[in-house]
């Protein structure tokens, strides 16, 4: 029997948008490479980016 992943080990990425950084999906297994954005609302760009 496999082992769990714990979430602090998966992989994350920024989003292009927001700036916000955002941790992997097992929806997005396939295409994890392509993924740019943390959620469909950031993904149409309805929110600038913030500049902190």
């Amino acid at each position: 029997m496999a082992r769990m992943t714990r979430k602090g080990d998966l992989p994350t990425k920024v989003c292009a948008t927001c700036g916000r950084p955002f941790t992997w999906r097992k929806k997005w297994a396939r295409d994890w490479d392509e993924v740019r954005y943390c959620s469909e609302a950031c993904r149409r760009g309805r929110t600038g980016r913030v500049e902190a």
